[in-house]
């Protein structure tokens, strides 16, 4: 699966011509954990009013190929529907009639924020030169973010899988900035079987005869082929066993002409890697697989339980009974080092992405925050 995308598709956030309901704030030069300095800027959305006293204001954590856009429709600058659809809004779980909520795109992302398709100031795209990102620094940026907002402390930092990794980053490293914490679908620590699904999906981006090193952007070819395998082995891990054997079984994929041709499941994943490539950068990818692979909420901090032990939010701790990625025994071990903390399984058949998907459960937990 190749194409000739605009090689500007990613950079038009960047450079305000659909901005959508995107905000811009410069946070100008950061300190990386590399040990980089880099210019920042962050794009974000927010939904209701921040109160006069400032107490009112949700974060948002989006996950790996997520992005600012958590309620709303598509178009109008923005490539999909809300990702959290039917849980922020009026009267809905995240009431924006109540509060203030905001959610970033991260550093390293491709929907705003400065990241690898951002323009250096010589008007050429980073590509390659783009500084390694860790979750840590994400966190960072969101807490420039907040001060640009004149925002003290969260009411409530919500997110899961990579954004479950930045709430627990907020909470054990700005603990008075967070009253309450819903941590989702996540990990103290990624783990060797994580770090091993994420590893092909690399080396199919990197082999891709287009990735050009990572300095594809003003090329014809972009690598869509490698970035739509990393999609479908992403998209199996992010789904259980029995959810795709209920849905699809050993149904065949029907062409054209009515005759089949391989397997339905197939096609499924065929369609999920060719939406991801008309919107994702290829590099953004690699750089947030790479936060992910690196995050350890202990490192430098005594270990994962000791840094837990720092959290002074309330906490909910939320598992997917069916998760095959997040494993909810790893839910379990961050439940039981946080004091307090309630951990809390949404049953749903369809693995990871349970926590996309059911909002209706996501939203009676933070109703018992």
């Amino acid at each position: 699966m190749t194409g000739t995308p605009d090689p500007r598709r990613n950079r038009v956030w960047r450079t305000g011509d659909h901005p959508g309901r995107r905000r811009f704030v410069d946070l100008g030069e950061m300190p990386l954990e590399s040990g980089v300095s880099w210019g920042v800027t962050l794009a974000y959305e927010a939904w209701g009013t921040l109160s006069a006293a400032r107490d009112n204001a949700i974060l948002v954590e989006h996950a790996l190929t997520g992005d600012s856009h958590v309620a709303g429709a598509s178009g109008l600058g923005h490539p999909t529907p809300g990702w959290w659809e039917g849980l922020v809004g009026p009267g809905l779980a995240l009431d924006t009639d109540r509060y203030f909520v905001v959610c970033a795109n991260v550093v390293g992302g491709c929907q705003g924020s400065t990241g690898p398709s951002s323009l250096d100031p010589d008007g050429r795209p980073w590509g390659s030169r783009f500084p390694e990102v860790s979750i840590r620094d994400q966190v960072q940026a969101e807490v420039l973010l907040a001060d640009t907002l004149g925002i003290g402390r969260w009411a409530l930092v919500i997110g899961g899988s990579m954004g479950g990794m930045r709430t627990l980053e907020w909470s054990v490293g700005w603990p008075d900035r967070v009253a309450r914490a819903a941590v989702i679908a996540t990990c103290a620590a990624a783990t060797a079987d994580q770090i091993a699904w994420a590893y092909p999906q690399v080396l199919a981006l990197r082999g891709d005869p287009d990735f050009a090193g990572g300095d594809y952007y003003d090329n014809p070819r972009w690598p869509d082929t490698g970035l739509g395998l990393a999609r479908r082995i992403a998209h199996t891990t992010y789904r259980a066993a029995g959810d795709l054997e209920s849905r699809f079984g050993r149904d065949p994929r029907v062409v054209g002409n009515g005759a089949a041709d391989g397997f339905a499941v197939e096609s499924y994943l065929d369609h999920h890697a060719d939406k991801l490539v008309t919107r994702f950068d290829p590099n953004s990818y690699l750089v947030l697989t790479a936060a992910m692979n690196g995050h350890d909420v202990g490192r430098g901090r005594g270990g994962a339980d000791a840094a837990l032990r720092r959290v002074t939010a309330v906490t909910a701790v939320v598992a997917v009974s069916s998760d095959r990625l997040y494993l909810p025994e790893q839910s379990m071990a961050v439940a039981d080092a946080i004091e307090g903390a309630s951990l809390e399984i949404i049953a749903s058949p369809a693995g990871h992405d349970g926590f996309l998907i059911d909002t209706v459960g996501v939203g009676e937990v933070t109703s018992r925050l």
